[in-house]
């Protein structure tokens, strides 16, 4: 049994306004070419399609090509993540199970499998526990109340189906998972993570929602998303899951696994330093053709900053300044840092910060009379 795990797409999202659908297309094309050269039995597609509840009609049209796709060489689960919603994802699923598309959006269904081939295959989509907390009776307002809850009735799916391989596909933060800057918190409404332990006696589970690849057990993964969504994903390795399943001894399936990489339309990275080290240095040429968050650590914020560096790294995208020194005076206090300067120094230090250059000497002459007329002010009252 060949399985091709994937999550988290993100369609319509953009990259510090950087368009990125041309890119995910690109994904889509090297995703179908892989399940029709690995000879792939099922896609599982473990949530967050699009990038938000009201998706654009580019992502949509996007997704429902990758769908109709996938579907002339394989069978397909999909389940909705948090970014998704519930009802847009899931119109029509009905319909498209005959087509061997399968969408899993509702939580009342999550012991009712999908079976391919001799795999069961338990779809479980995001579970916000105060949404299921009454009709669950949950004791509890969390995420692992809600899916020991979920697990138990898969479980019960699986006793009914003896000799079929077990795979649970689900959105959530497990225990132990290192998140990046991209995911939407989940923490609202209870108690974020929950254990892989709930997953226990499961052949493979296919999870969604951290956008780094990550194995928390043999048997239990995260693929990660296709793209970096996040300056934090600069080392991420991006791709999908080959899993193959075969039969095993009393410990479940036996579990085979390969990580198929995705095309990098641009690679992202981090540099910090002085602007004219920046400009010059021949160790930064590695980083004039990637997107770049740079924070710059010159004494003084320097002048025009941003279109200098885009000179020489062109998809500079996110400029930072933390001028060397700054922790320390960050730590003084603000009396500290303005005694024994007078109000004149301080206005043009406002100025320099706001304008990315020092005051000239026609501004600190209005400076000047601003504060000389402030004081003739007060002399009158």
């Amino acid at each position: 049994m060949r399985l091709l795990h994937t999550s988290d797409w993100h369609f319509g999202r953009s990259f510090h306004r950087e368009g990125l659908l041309g890119a995910q297309a690109d994904f889509v094309d090297h995703l179908v070419e892989t399940v029709r050269a690995e000879r792939v039995d099922c896609v599982l597609i473990s949530g967050d399609v699009y990038d938000r509840a009201l998706p654009a009609v580019d992502a949509v049209r996007l997704c429902d090509e990758t769908l109709v796709r996938l579907k002339e060489l394989t069978r397909v689960v999909l389940i909705a993540g948090n970014h998704d919603s519930v009802q847009r994802l899931g119109f029509g699923s009905a319909l498209m199970d005959g087509s061997g598309v399968h969408i899993r959006t509702d939580p009342a269904r999550v012991g009712e499998p999908v079976v391919v081939g001799d795999a069961a295959v338990y779809g479980i989509p995001y579970l916000e526990p105060e949404l299921v907390r009454t009709d669950w009776a949950l004791k509890e307002r969390s995420h692992a109340a809600a899916m020991t809850e979920a697990m138990r009735r898969v479980r019960a799916g699986i006793e009914e189906r003896p000799g079929l391989h077990s795979v649970v596909m689900a959105h959530a933060f497990v225990t132990g998972g290192e998140a990046s800057d991209s995911e939407r918190d989940i923490s609202v409404g209870g108690a974020a993570h929950v254990p892989a332990g709930v997953f226990d006696g499961v052949d493979y589970v296919a999870l969604g929602h951290l956008h780094g690849r990550q194995r928390m057990t043999d048997r239990v993964r995260y693929s990660g998303s296709p793209l970096a969504y996040s300056f934090s994903e600069e080392r991420h390795v991006k791709g999908s899951w080959l899993i193959e399943l075969e039969r095993g001894g009393a410990d479940g399936a036996a579990v085979r696994s390969r990580f198929v990489e995705a095309p990098v339309p641009r690679r992202v990275a981090r540099v910090r330093g002085r602007i004219e080290d920046l400009l010059s240095d021949p160790r930064y040429e590695a980083y004039e053709d990637r997107w770049l968050q740079i924070t710059l650590t010159d004494p003084r914020r320097p002048s025009s900053a941003m279109e200098r560096l885009r000179r020489r790294f062109p998809h500079a995208l996110v400029l930072g300044f933390e001028p060397e020194g700054g922790a320390e005076e960050a730590a003084r206090t603000w009396s500290e840092r303005v005694k024994e300067r007078s109000e004149l120094d301080i206005a043009g230090d406002f100025v320099a910060e706001m304008g990315e250059e020092a005051p000239s000497g026609a501004e600190r002459e209005l400076l000047h009379e601003a504060f000389e007329s402030c004081r003739r002010k007060d002399a009158r009252a």
